[in-house]
């Protein structure tokens, strides 16, 4: 029993992860309607930021945050304005194929820059509390994970707040509702998915910062992680940015069941399961609208 336990916990860890990066991919679709499938390029520059903050200014990596977010934010604001802004003024359907073509060039731009400013070496944060945690009952809790799980929660909340209590935040979602309405009453759409896509990164950012903590970062890791933030909001529903966290969660501990039950080796094809199901049962996600 403790041992499904524990293996539920770090689920729930593993999944804080996959909510949280999955947040910013569903955030650029939901409102500019657009694939940015580099968004696990953006997180693996986050997490380098932190990485080289840490390692150069002694800056522990949740301290390291202030610095790397609106950096983040400033690049994703750039990476609108030269390479987004000119697909923002076409259909959907052509906004989401152009959208793929640009984001996969920038995905092979940012790794091979990443390659060459800082070798295909695999790194990771090291801090004094890594490694060390509390016993609950038979339950390991780790520290790091536990402040992961915390700042993540943290993050989807202050995010909520924002798009739910302050008039950008309201733009922002009545752009994802319907943007001609929204033209209609005075929204600025430029401003709008200028602020989007700088949110975006910054939640990269917030995700790479977790990633560098917990798992360890390479140039090579952005499409993993894309993958798994595109199963999460599938999971969720394309159009329902505050279930894909409960999502990325769902997705966590339905991976350490199934590598509980199956193997190790099975995590991986649980997420590509549940993918395909949901897929065809409720193409509209859980959380999505019909």
């Amino acid at each position: 029993m403790t041992t499904i336990v524990q293996n539920l916990v770090f689920g729930l860890f593993v999944g804080s992860i996959y909510g949280i990066t999955a947040v910013g991919l569903a955030l650029v679709f939901g409102v500019m309607k657009m694939l940015n499938i580099a968004h696990g390029e953006l997180l693996m520059v986050g997490g380098y930021v932190s990485f080289w903050l840490f390692h150069l200014a002694g800056l522990d990596p949740f301290v390291s945050l202030l610095i790397s977010v609106p950096l983040m934010f400033g690049l994703g604001v750039v990476l609108n304005q030269v390479l987004y802004r000119h697909i923002a003024r076409f259909e959907t359907e052509h906004k989401i194929k152009n959208s793929l073509l640009v984001s996969f060039g920038l995905t092979l731009f940012l790794q091979n820059l990443a390659q060459q400013l800082w070798t295909a070496d695999e790194r990771s944060i090291q801090t004094a509390y890594s490694g060390v945690g509390v016993d609950v009952l038979g339950i390991a809790l780790p520290y790091g994970r536990m402040a992961n799980l915390g700042l993540a929660l943290v993050t989807v909340v202050a995010l909520h707040m924002f798009l739910s209590r302050t008039d950008l935040g309201k733009a922002i979602r009545a752009t994802a509702d319907e943007w001609e309405s929204a033209i209609l009453v005075g929204v600025n759409i430029r401003w709008t998915y200028l602020v989007t896509f700088g949110l975006s990164a910054s939640l990269a950012a917030v995700a790479g910062a977790l990633v560098a903590l917990g798992y360890g970062l390479s140039p090579s890791i952005g499409l993993a992680w894309t993958l798994k933030a595109m199963v999460v909001v599938v999971l969720a529903g394309t159009g329902s940015i505050f279930g894909v966290f409960p999502a990325g969660l769902l997705l966590g501990v339905g991976e350490a069941v199934s590598g509980l039950v199956a193997g190790a080796a099975y995590r991986e094809v649980f997420g590509l399961l549940i993918f395909v199901v949901i897929l065809i049962v409720r193409p509209q996600g859980l959380f999505g609208r019909a």
